[in-house]
Formats: C-alpha cells, sequence, structure tokens
C-alpha cells in the first residue's frame, strides 16, 4: 500500500529520522510505539504530504486511499453531530437523490428510457456495491459506538465538548471511504465502552491502519505487526505489542553479542598481525598483510550497538512488613447533599495482595480511596487498618504538591533527613538530571509531575499503596517501568486503574464499585472480562420474540414523542427570544440615527459594536431554529 524508502526529516539541526525504510501492505495493522518526541505524528505528517520530508521517498499505491483525523476536522459548527457524520458519505447521498430523479424519469417516459435505464444501472450497481442502503445505520451506529446518545446526536456540533468533537473525528474517519487509515492515540476522550467497541470495528473492518497509542491493551487487541522508531531508524517486529517485547530483547541482546564477538575477533587478529610482523620473514610479512585485510573488513561493517533511549528505573520498596490484615472496611457509605455515591460497601485486603478497583466512570472510585485514607468522612461503617500498615498515596489529580516549589525543594522538605546528593541520584533515576532538578513544579508537564510523585512514594517505603490512575499522563516506556516496580513490590496494592494491560499483567483480585457495594472477582481483567456480565460479549444475532418488538417499538416512540415535546418547547422559547432581539435590533438602529448619537463618534462606535452583538445572537438563534426544526421534521416522518 506504501513504501517509504530512504527517509530523512530534519527541522533545523533536529534530525527526526535517517535513512527510514518500511512497507505497509494491505492487511497490515501497525503499532507505532517510541519515546515522546521521536517524531511519531512528524511522520503521519508526511504520509499525508502536509510536511515534505528533507531526503527519500513515500510511494504510495495508486489505490491506496489514506485517511488521517485531522483531515476531518468540523467546519460546519451548526450541523448536528449525525449529519456531520453523514458528509462522509455525500456521494452515496447525491446517487441516491439521482437515482430517485431516474425513477421518476423513467415513470414518466421523459426523455431517451433506454439511456435512462442504463444510467439507473450502473448507479444501483454503486450505490449497492458500496453500501449504500446501510450508510445512515452505519453513521448512527458508530456514533453510539464511541459513546454519543440519541439526544447528542442531533445536537448542533458547537454545543459538544471538545471530547465529543474529537469522538466525532474519529467517527468520520473510521465511516470515509480511506483503506489506509493513520490513528494518533484514539482512544483519547475514550471511555470503556468506547474503546471496547473501536477495538470491535478494527479487528472487524477490511482496511489497513497505522495506530499510534499508549494503551498497550489497546495494541494487544487490534495489531498485527509493531514498528518501533528509535534512534532515528524505524524496526519493524511481527506481532502484537507483547509479541514485539521478547524480539526486541532478542534483537538488541544479538546486536550486543555480534559486537562484543567481533571487538574480540579484532582484538586477536591484531595480535597475530604484532606477531608476525615481530618475526619479519617473508611468510610473516605476507600473514600479516592477510590478517589485517580481514581486520579492515571487521572494522569497516563494525555497528557499535546504539544507545537505548532512557527510561526510568526506580524500585518501590518497604521498611516493615504489615500485619496478614491490612484493610478491613464494613458497611461504609458516602454522599455529597444528596446525592449517594455509594453504600453497604464491605472488603478485606490482605498482606501482599494486588488489588484493583474498578466501576463505571463517576461511580465514586476516587472518592472511595480518599475516604479510605480520611480525606472525605463516610456517612456511615467503619474503616479499620491492620498492624503496622504504612500508607502511600498516588493522587491522579497531582494536587499534593506546591507549585511554587522546585523539584529538588519538593523532595528536600518531604524527606529532610536526605542529603544533596541522595536527592540528586534518587531524581536521576526519574530522569530529572543536571539543572533539571531545579525546574519549577508550576512548569512540568503532566508527565513529569507524575514521576515527582512516583519519587516521593519510593521514598516513603510504604507498605500499603493506594494508587489512583498511575499511569495517567506516562509514556509507554515509564508505564513498563512502573509495572515492573509494581510487579517486584513486597507489599499491598490498591489501584483505581483504566489501564488494562496494567490490570492483566498485575491483578490478582478485582474489586467492582457500584452504587450497592461492591463486587469481588478473583483473577487479572481476561477473567474479570469473563465473569461480569454487561462486558460479557452478545450474540452477534439475536431473535426477538414479537412481544419483545412490540415493547421496543413502544419505547422508542415514547422516546420519540419525548424528543418531539422537547424540541417544541425549544422552539417556541426560541421564537420569543428572536423577537426580543429584533426589537432590540431596531431600538438599537433608531437610536443610532437620533442625531445626538449621529454626531458623537464615541456613542456612534459603542452602539454600532453592540448592533453586531446583537445581530451575531440573532444569527445564532435562527441558526438553532432552523437545526430544530429540521429535526423535528424527521421525527414527524418516523
Amino acid at each position: 500500500m506504501i513504501t517509504v524508502n530512504q527517509l530523512c526529516m530534519e527541522f533545523g539541526e533536529q534530525r527526526l529520522f535517517d535513512n527510514m525504510t518500511f512497507e505497509i501492505q494491505d492487511g497490515d495493522r501497525v503499532g507505532l510505539i517510541g519515546v515522546n518526541g521521536c517524531g511519531k505524528s512528524t511522520l503521519f505528517k508526511l504520509l499525508t504530504g502536509e510536511y515534505e520530508p528533507t531526503a527519500g521517498d513515500i510511494i504510495l499505491h495508486k489505490n491506496t486511499r489514506i485517511g488521517y483525523m485531522e483531515q476531518h476536522v468540523c467546519r460546519n459548527l451548526s450541523v448536528s453531530a449525525y449529519e456531520e457524520v453523514l458528509t462522509v458519505f455525500q456521494d452515496l447521498i447525491e446517487a441516491e437523490q439521482e437515482l430517485e430523479q431516474l425513477n421518476a424519469a423513467i415513470a414518466a417516459k421523459t426523455g431517451d428510457v433506454n439511456q435512462l435505464v442504463e444510467r439507473q444501472a450502473f448507479l444501483h450497481e454503486m450505490f449497492t456495491r458500496r453500501e449504500g442502503l446501510t450508510y445512515r445505520a452505519r453513521a448512527r451506529s458508530a456514533l453510539l459506538g464511541l459513546g454519543f446518545d440519541d439526544e447528542h446526536i442531533h445536537l448542533p456540533i458547537r454545543s459538544l465538548s471538545g471530547g465529543q468533537r474529537a469522538k466525532l473525528q474519529l467517527a468520520k474517519l473510521l465511516l470515509c471511504d480511506a483503506n489506509l487509515l493513520l490513528l494518533d492515540e484514539p482512544t483519547n476522550h475514550l471511555d470503556t465502552h468506547a474503546v471496547e467497541w473501536l477495538e470491535e470495528y478494527l479487528m472487524n473492518c477490511r482496511c489497513s491502519f497505522i495506530v499510534i497509542s499508549h494503551d498497550r491493551y489497546f495494541l494487544d487487541k487490534v495489531t498485527n505487526r509493531t514498528f518501533e522508531l528509535e534512534n532515528k531508524k524505524m524496526t519493524p517486529y511481527k506481532g502484537n505489542y507483547t509479541a514485539y517485547l521478547p524480539q526486541r530483547a532478542e534483537r538488541r541482546l544479538t546486536a550486543q553479542r555480534v559486537y562484543d564477538n567481533t571487538v574480540r575477533e579484532i582484538s586477536r587478529l591484531e595480535g597475530i598481525v604484532e606477531q608476525q610482523r615481530r618475526w619479519n620473514r617473508e611468510k610473516n610479512i605476507r600473514t600479516a598483510e592477510s590478517k589485517q585485510k580481514v581486520i579492515d573488513r571487521l572494522t569497516e561493517n563494525l555497528e557499535r550497538p546504539e544507545h537505548l533511549p532512557e527510561s526510568m528505573t526506580f524500585r518501590l520498596g518497604i521498611n516493615n512488613q504489615s500485619g496478614e490484615d491490612v484493610l478491613e472496611v464494613s458497611d461504609v457509605a458516602l454522599s455529597f447533599g444528596e446525592k449517594t455515591l455509594f453504600r453497604h460497601v464491605n472488603m478485606e485486603i490482605h498482606r501482599g495482595e494486588k488489588i484493583f478497583l474498578l466501576g463505571p466512570n463517576g461511580c465514586g472510585k476516587t472518592s472511595l480511596v480518599k475516604t479510605l485514607l480520611g480525606q472525605y468522612q463516610a456517612d456511615s461503617g467503619r474503616i479499620r487498618y491492620g498492624v503496622g500498615v504504612k500508607k502511600g498515596y498516588y493522587d491522579q489529580i497531582q494536587t499534593g504538591m506546591d507549585s511554587s516549589k522546585t523539584i529538588f525543594e519538593e523532595i528536600a522538605d518531604s524527606f529532610p533527613s536526605m542529603t544533596n546528593t541522595e536527592i540528586r541520584s534518587t531524581l536521576a533515576r526519574l530522569l530529572f538530571k543536571n539543572d533539571d532538578v531545579f525546574k519549577p513544579l508550576s512548569t512540568l508537564s503532566g508527565g513529569e509531575r507524575a514521576k515527582v510523585l512516583l519519587t516521593e512514594l519510593m521514598l516513603s517505603k510504604a507498605n500499603f499503596l493506594l494508587l489512583d490512575e498511575p499511569t495517567n499522563h506516562l509514556d509507554i516506556n515509564s508505564c513498563e517501568a512502573l509495572q515492573q516496580a509494581l510487579t517486584e513490590y513486597e507489599g499491598t496494592l490498591l489501584v483505581v486503574s483504566h489501564d488494562r494491560y496494567l490490570i492483566n499483567h498485575l491483578a490478582d483480585k478485582i474489586f467492582y464499585l457500584t452504587a450497592e457495594g461492591i463486587q469481588v472477582y478473583e483473577g487479572n481483567y481476561e477473567d474479570f472480562l469473563k465473569k461480569f456480565q454487561p462486558f460479557a460479549a452478545a450474540p452477534k444475532t439475536a431473535v426477538q420474540t414479537p412481544a419483545a418488538e412490540k415493547q421496543a417499538d413502544y419505547k422508542n416512540k415514547k422516546e420519540r414523542d419525548a424528543l418531539r415535546r422537547k424540541h417544541k418547547a425549544r422552539i417556541t422559547k426560541l421564537e420569543q427570544e428572536i423577537a426580543e432581539t429584533e426589537d432590540t435590533l431596531t431600538a438599537l438602529n433608531a437610536s443610532l440615527s437620533e442625531p445626538e448619537n449621529a454626531c458623537s463618534y464615541e456613542k456612534t462606535l459603542s452602539l454600532t459594536e453592540e448592533i453586531d452583538r446583537t445581530q451575531h445572537h440573532l444569527d445564532t438563534l435562527y441558526e438553532e431554529w432552523e437545526s430544530i426544526s429540521l429535526l423535528l421534521d424527521e421525527l414527524s416522518d418516523t
């Protein structure tokens, strides 16, 4: 589908790629990984033609059609999300309209009927081949799968959040006519259900794709090749992320062995050359010259293994073991005002267990952790810690640090017994080196602040860690380092996380939080999926009984009626506001014509600006009125 040959890319004096070569074949589903800043997104822009390479070639097969999320921005903010997604099927919409006109013309026998029938057959074949009969259903299904509900589907784009607009762009990308998709962190802004829908979609779609993602579980599910961008070069591997890890380790080990063996051989041959030259006979000289040629050839082809990208290395140790019983929670409830988050929470945690706390967004997982720590006061129930338990807490919101301090000051103030050398040495393991340790916390990225918190956690030597989304903000290498540290940790873990790869590799028990308490599941994430009914795979096809169909029709009718009433109420309110705004605009224009205002530059300027603002508001009201009127017409037709 695409061939990249000897690609080089420079920005000023910085070289991102050096002689990069790879191919994408039909059916390839590639995970593109590498440290932050190595040029992954830049490569996408080179493949789409947005950037020109410094050197090298990018060759697209004649049938390759690239789709990239940034190409699918939403420009008309007044249309609904559903209407915006339908724009990717514009050719099908036009074909559908022409087919209706042709049907009418053939029925009326206007024009050359044979030509009309021939055109009709051509369009019908194209329309069917391109799945024109289902494009509206596919558009709606994509939006619902990505987390929209029926109400948000029909809202104008300007009223959607940034995350919803990103989902809308992703829906357009997935439905467009491209056969090679470039996906840059597609799981951002998606909840677990939407991510699982996207995984299912990508596993079943016929297109190839390259995906940049820090979600290792997602990469394992959807990819069959892995490209690693490292040291300005691309290295392809077979298989998904988990398959890539041992291959990378073996490749690096082999390269180091070849280098070491070659260096030893060169050293041995140099000894022979030196010895033969000392003896200085004709036969010895010929031998020395022959061996020197071998040395020259080996030296010319000798490649020193390139240095590995730096990654943080740290160990989460403990000072003392806790007792066997670490935490006992009995019938705990928590509410904020009249809203009850959860009640009847019961759990037991024992020494050495690695437990992950899961649950739907907004169910109160973070609030439960803060209740366990005493930061929130429970409405009822009892929380009891065991003997010798020392708690350590990782806060995903990162609120516990004083932003006026530097990194060095934060650690020094938290651990006053440490020497300057010990502090600098510890921070270096988290990649804060030289003057980096004096960076103000206020200037740090989310990933850097996360590493400061992890430094404090490491130094605390706590034997019970409560971690709230610890892999948020971390790149993939840092996630691996953290996972390794948690694997080797000898204490007890209670972790809130959406990182399914981390859960799958660490968890020996999962607590699922609901409004009515905690459900306990033994095993890792895969075990949890098999046992947890809402996540269990539904049958691909289900035959509905007439009663079920009737109930579904009744439910749909109620929903349509409710939506119709809502839209009518909004139309009435809009018409009233439009009338009031028009009266205001008329009064402002009349005021502008009055002699005392017309003669004053300041008054004229002020009134003109007010008129512009009012006119803009009136235009917005009219756009919303038209949009909702169209929705009402659609609802009336169904």
